[in-house]
């Protein structure tokens, strides 16, 4: 059967189950025929429909025709079927970069070259360039252009968002096949998101404090990794301070946050400092991944048995169950088996307290290194 006739017989199927059943459709996860027909598609298209790829894949197709069972109207199927074009575009661009750590730099489009802050944001950006990191702008002027130019084309991402007044890529990133052009917010953010492994903030405007927020908020619930987020203020200059001060007077005060939210950010006025902080959280943790309820916290050396019990002492609070322990790969981790790691039953809360524990096993390495 051919692809076209494959698409055909779809849509054929799912007319009858919206004549007869209403938008609800029949239970397609069941539907046999329609399962077979996917795989077809799968296997016309280079895909091994019983690979876990080709399951993944026949979840997605699947997903896009119960849309048609729904009723879906032609905007809702736009905004759809836009998103993961916008998706899959940019995990494109970026899938030949992966291994390499990459920073996402967020400020003001308005600040213009001869401001400090620019100034900062230009040498963090080369600073961070020059240990091996990619730098995610949101390809504008001002602090998106320093973060761009001091990084340098070759270590320069781009996310653009199309807005009426702001259209135009920073000459740095302009033309490069790494910038990348979004129609909507939500996927270019979940793109910063989810390829970087630091954010900075420079001072900015309404977008700069919706990027900190979110970012905060993504690893105060667990829905990111832990990461390095540092708000570099250019010398003399007190933007992020004062900011602090408000979080700390209005957020903390009232109760509104947990005194240890405040260990996932960072404030300097020295964009030196601030990228040897970013760099310094990755001295010796490496990354981290659920395994069912099990955290696990890959290392790139290990620690002494006396270093592990501390751990213990000090965030038992952290542990559901059982100890933290120090151990190999699980068999559901398929990357960077070769690393040591730590692991344990994670309470799923108090997140600024993993990111201390993170503080601590690097402080660890710094003993082990001058010992």
């Amino acid at each position: 059967m051919s692809e076209a006739k494959i698409v055909s017989e779809l849509r054929k199927q799912h007319a009858t189950h919206a004549s007869h059943d209403g938008h609800n459709g029949r239970d397609l996860d069941t539907d046999h025929a329609l399962t077979e027909a996917m795989q077809q598609v799968i296997q016309q298209a280079g895909g091994d429909p019983g690979s876990m790829t080709g399951k993944r894949i026949r979840e997605i197709i699947h997903t896009a025709t119960k849309l048609m069972a729904d009723g879906a109207d032609d905007g809702e199927l736009k905004l759809v079927s836009r998103s993961v074009k916008e998706l899959r575009y940019a995990l494109k661009v970026f899938r030949p970069y992966q291994e390499t750590p990459k920073i996402s730099i967020f400020g003001s489009a308005r600040t213009p070259e001869n401001d400090p802050t620019y100034q900062a944001a230009l040498t963090f950006g080369k600073l961070m360039a020059d240990t091996g990191w990619m730098v995610i702008t949101g390809a504008g002027g001002g602090i998106m252009a320093a973060g761009n130019g001091g990084a340098g084309r070759e270590a320069s991402f781009g996310v653009s968002i199309r807005l009426p007044f702001e259209t135009n890529a920073n000459e740095h990133i302009v033309g490069d096949p790494k910038l990348i052009n979004f129609r909507y917010f939500f996927t270019r953010k979940l793109m910063f998101m989810w390829q970087s492994k630091a954010v900075a903030l420079f001072a900015g405007g309404f977008g700069t404090q919706d990027e900190g927020f979110e970012a905060l908020t993504l690893v105060q619930t667990g829905k990111a990794s832990t990461i390095p987020i540092v708000m570099v203020d250019a010398p003399g200059r007190s933007y992020w301070k004062r900011w602090d001060q408000y979080v700390r007077e209005e957020l903390l005060t009232a109760g509104l946050i947990n005194k240890d939210d405040l260990a996932l950010y960072r404030i300097y006025d020295d964009p030196k400092a601030a990228a040897q902080h970013v760099i310094d959280f990755y001295r010796n943790y490496h990354s981290q991944r659920f395994v069912n309820d099990v955290l696990v916290l890959r290392m790139h050396r290990p620690l002494g048995d006396a270093q592990v019990e501390a751990l213990n002492d000090e965030f038992a609070d952290l542990v559901k169950e059982d100890r933290i322990a120090q151990a190999g790969p699980m068999d559901q981790e398929k990357r960077y088996r070769d690393l040591p790691r730590l692991r344990f039953i994670f309470a799923k809360r108090a997140y600024g307290r993993l990111r201390l524990m993170v503080d601590r096993i690097n402080e660890f390495d710094v003993l082990n290194t001058r010992t």
